[in-house]
């Protein structure tokens, strides 16, 4: 008994603080819909995985290391909720969502480890959907060949840096993924916004290259949302570039309350340059593409949602778009749709 107090009192006195100062937190989202999508003349009816947001667990945690100094870490996994199966991943990577380790302060934060870029989170910001399910922009975005998408994605290797959160609207950040001498995505992004009341605008450059690729690949993209009360439009307009190829992406979209929950609709017109629209040796051409999608989030909780959605991609030239989900394209310019129902509890 007497060990046991003695134990307790040398706890209090050394470690005892920051254990009571640290927290790690157990989350996740599953997420499952019934979907029918369809590309020309082929059609595929399913138990579909992340309709909505896409199904995950993840644990995370702080630890408060005084003077406003913070420690933090956040790993995150994603999983089929039709198969059980761990979700798509980079290498087969378990934590490919996310693996990393932080520092945060008055100077902003630090962070370690694979995550998403700065430019693919300023992407998402102006999609309805976050890239994800039936509606994502996601789905006429072209790598135009270079073996790169960390630009709107994420990325191993990665060190990333955020503004501090007391700038009055500002914030930014910036990345660098080191490509490590093994032909892996290496690159840089940064972005910069303002967020205050119903405005918000954003800005991001990225550039990626890997062993393979002669030239870089480059993103450009501008955006902005205002907040009316009744209904929130937002535009977005991203270039990207490689080589001589090129791609533009418009998206124009809205969101309004509806009930208990919320009505969305996004229209994307995506076009390529005469040299995007080429074959050529270690390149498939691809075209201009017009994706409209829609959908209802209706809310039985903050934390439990159904949901439907409804998405067309029209394909024209070379382009061999396809919406979440949907069989491949076998031929050139085919339209593709689909329709889901779902339902999604956050923990």
């Amino acid at each position: 008994m007497k060990k046991a107090l003695i134990a307790l009192a040398v706890l209090g006195l050394t470690g005892g603080a920051a254990v009571a100062q640290s927290s790690v937190t157990l989350f996740g989202v599953i997420d499952a819909d019934v979907k029918y999508v369809k590309t020309g003349g082929l059609a595929v009816k399913k138990l579909d995985s992340s309709g909505l947001n896409t199904s995950r667990f993840g644990v995370r945690g702080t630890e408060d290391l005084g003077g406003g100094l913070k420690a933090g870490f956040w790993l995150e996994s994603e999983i089929n909720t039709d198969t059980g199966v761990a979700g798509a991943a980079s290498g087969g990577a378990f934590w490919a969502r996310r693996a990393t380790v932080s520092l945060t302060g008055d100077f902003g934060e630090v962070r370690l480890g694979r995550n998403k870029t700065v430019s693919r989170l300023h992407l998402e910001d102006f999609d309805p959907t976050a890239f994800t399910g039936l509606g994502s922009v996601s789905a006429v975005y072209s790598n135009l060949g270079s073996g790169n998408g960390t630009s709107f994605g994420r990325a191993d290797n990665l060190v990333s840096y955020s503004l501090p959160a007391n700038l009055g609207g500002f914030y930014g950040g910036a990345d660098v993924s080191a490509g490590e001498g093994t032909g892996t995505n290496k690159g840089q992004s940064v972005r910069l916004g303002y967020k205050a009341g119903p405005l918000h605008v954003s800005g991001a450059y990225a550039s990626t290259s890997n062993a393979a690729d002669t030239s870089k690949f480059k993103l450009t993209s501008i955006g902005g949302a205002y907040d009316f009360g009744i209904f929130r439009p937002s535009l977005s307009y991203t270039e990207t570039k490689f080589q001589s190829r090129k791609q533009q992406i418009v998206t124009a979209s809205v969101t309004a309350p509806l009930g208990q929950g919320q009505l969305w609709a996004a229209y994307t017109d995506a076009k390529a340059n005469a040299a995007a629209e080429t074959t050529v040796t270690g390149y498939t051409a691809i075209g201009d593409a017009k994706l409209f999608a829609a959908g209802y989030i209706y809310n039985l909780s903050k934390r439990t949602a159904l949901y439907t959605t409804f998405s067309q991609l029209k394909n024209s030239g070379a382009a061999r778009f396809a919406v979440a989900g949907a069989p491949a394209a076998t031929a050139n310019g085919l339209k593709s749709t689909g329709y889901d129902v779902g339902i999604r509890h956050s923990f």
